[in-house]
This record gives structure tokens, C-alpha cells and sequence, in this order.
């Protein structure tokens, strides 16, 4: 049995936390925070024994085998570090972290101490990107790709009465990108591998993070784009254009309608599990069941250490060039 902690009081957690109990071999071991009422009030939600207030405590307790990370972007980093030189697993919540050297540290750290580094990308795992890479080959040469994750924070609206959000604060690493677009990115190199280069741009807000973006990419023989944004809403399927046919995603995070439309009009199209309203917690569960693979050593991490070090790589280059 994997024991698990959570770092973290989002609307994230509580799902993750719903998802433990979807998965057999993992179960909730506490909840931290570094207020103690807050602490106590997270272990009592959850059904957890514990709530640690303090870092030292939490790392400290052999009845921890691993930490789920959840807490704002910009402390990813230094958690998942301590966690990793205390000699426990790491599952961080996208983004892992905030750049290619920090994740080049925690997968150097991890190595040295035997631990796994793991990001919850949960579109890598799903079904529906497995069934999107094996209808590939009937799409003939890929020229066109075009990804897109457009959803209006419920917390925007604070943000324009003029309160400042941690989604929205860049000094916790904040905005569209880190917390929608990478599900693009992501989903780009997991299908296509790094591209060759990348451009961005990006819509600033008052907060000053990027509200909404759009990314270009290049690659031998096609392009891709990418469209993300935390103030607007889009309805528009994500695409792939081949030659030989074009398939469309309903929503790139969880794939559970995908269509292949051939030029001569011929349509094939296919239903990966029945759809549900929102987000289903199952789609947290097929990235637990990869996490427990890796730990117990039935799968080697380096293809998901990879694709997320990719990701975060082109990340930075988008954050370069806007």
C-alpha cells in the first residue's frame, strides 16, 4: 500500500482525494498545511488520522510514502525538492514545476535517492489520448495540428474587481499557460515529440499574467498551433489534419469523442467511455494507476520524465519569446 500526503487545499485536491479511492494499492496517510486549524480541517474533510503544519513533520513521518503537490506553481519546486531528499516519492500537480532546470534537479536529486518524480498529467494517461495515437496512422501525413483549451475562470471576475488571485497571481507563477495550455503542450510532445521551434503571444491581464494565449510550433512537415485562456470560453473541438483523413477531439484534457473525416466524406466515429458532465475523477485515476506502476518498479519513469521535461522546455521557450 502507497501512503499518501497532500500538499494543498484547491478544488484539485479534493478530486485527486476522490480518486484515491477509485484506485486499488493507494490510500490518503494526511493533508498539510501550514496553518494547523486549516491542517485539521483538510484531514477531517478527507476522512485522513493526520494534518501536519509543519514540512519537517510531514517528512519526518514514516507512515508517508509519497506527496501529492498541489500548492501554487512557484512552490512546487522547493516542496517537491524536500520531499525527494527526505526520501519519499513525489506526484506534483501540473505544471511540475516552473522551469526545465528546476525539473533537471528534482529528476537528479530523485536518482541519487531512489525515489520516483512524477507530474499528474492526466490527458497522457487517459484512454482517450491512447485511442487519439492509435487512429493516427489513418490520418496519412500530419500537416495541420491544432490544439485548444479555452475556459473562463469562475475567479476572473475577482481579479476585475481588482482582487488578486493565486491562479492569476505571477508571483505564484499564475496565468493561462502553467494552468491550461499546458494540457496543449503536453499533449503536443506526448503525440509529436518537441517541435523544431515555437513562437507565442499572449493576452496580459491586470494582474499581470497572461489571461489567454496562442502558440505556434513547428516540425518537419507540418505546423501545430495552440490556444488556451482562463477569460474566455470556446466550445471549438481540437484537430489533427492529415492528408489522408482529419480527426477532431472533443476536448484535449479528456478525450471521449474523437471523429476521422476523410476528403471523400466519409465519417468514423468513436466513444471512449460514456461521457459525463464536467471532468470525471476517473480521468485522475488512470494517472494513479501509472503512479503505482513506476513505484513499485513494474514501469521505468524516464518516457513521462521525458515528456514532461519537453513540455516544460518548450514552455520556457514560449515564455522567452513573448
Amino acid at each position: 500500500m502507497v501512503r499518501v500526503a497532500t500538499i494543498g487545499g484547491g478544488p484539485i485536491v479534493r478530486t485527486f482525494v476522490a480518486a484515491l479511492g477509485e484506485v486499488p494499492g493507494i490510500e490518503l496517510a494526511g493533508a498539510y498545511s501550514r496553518d494547523p486549524e486549516r491542517a485539521a480541517a483538510l484531514a477531517s474533510e478527507f476522512g485522513a488520522a493526520t494534518g501536519w503544519s509543519s514540512m519537517d513533520d510531514l517528512l519526518a513521518d514514516d507512515a508517508v510514502d509519497a506527496v501529492y503537490v498541489a500548492s501554487p506553481n512557484s512552490v512546487h519546486y522547493g516542496q517537491a525538492l524536500a520531499v525527494v531528499e527526505a526520501g519519499k516519492h513525489v506526484l506534483l500537480e501540473k505544471p511540475a514545476v516552473t522551469s526545465a532546470a528546476e525539473f533537471t534537479t528534482l529528476l537528479e536529486a530523485a536518482a541519487q535517492r531512489g525515489v520516483i518524480v512524477f507530474e499528474g498529467m492526466r490527458n497522457a494517461y487517459d484512454p482517450g489520448t491512447a485511442k487519439v495515437r492509435e487512429l493516427l496512422g489513418e490520418l496519412g501525413p500530419i500537416r495541420r495540428v491544432s490544439f485548444v483549451y479555452c475556459q473562463r475562470s469562475a475567479r476572473y471576475d475577482q481579479v476585475l474587481a481588482g482582487e488578486q488571485v493565486n491562479i492569476f497571481d505571477p508571483e505564484l507563477a499564475g496565468g493561462a499557460l502553467f494552468d491550461l495550455g499546458v494540457y496543449c503542450v503536453s499533449a503536443l510532445v506526448d503525440l509529436f515529440g518537441p517541435p523544431d521551434r515555437v513562437l507565442g503571444l499572449t493576452v496580459p491581464i491586470r494582474s499581470g499574467v497572461d489571461g489567454a494565449g496562442v502558440a505556434l510550433a513547428a516540425y518537419p512537415g507540418f505546423v501545430a498551433d495552440l490556444s488556451y485562456s482562463k477569460i474566455t470560453v470556446s466550445g471549438r473541438p481540437s484537430e489533427i489534419q492529415g492528408e489522408a483523413a482529419t480527426m477532431t477531439i472533443d476536448h484535449i484534457t479528456a478525450p471521449r469523442r474523437l471523429e476521422v473525416r476523410t476528403p471523400a466524406g466519409e465519417i468514423r466515429q468513436y466513444v471512449i467511455d460514456p461521457p459525463t458532465a464536467g471532468l470525471p475523477v476517473d480521468n485522475l485515476r488512470f494517472e494513479l494507476l501509472r503512479f503505482l506502476d513506476l513505484v513499485a518498479g513494474r514501469a521505468t519513469p524516464e518516457p513521462d520524465q521525458a515528456r514532461t521535461l519537453e513540455t516544460i522546455r518548450v514552455i520556457d521557450a514560449l515564455r522567452a519569446a513573448d
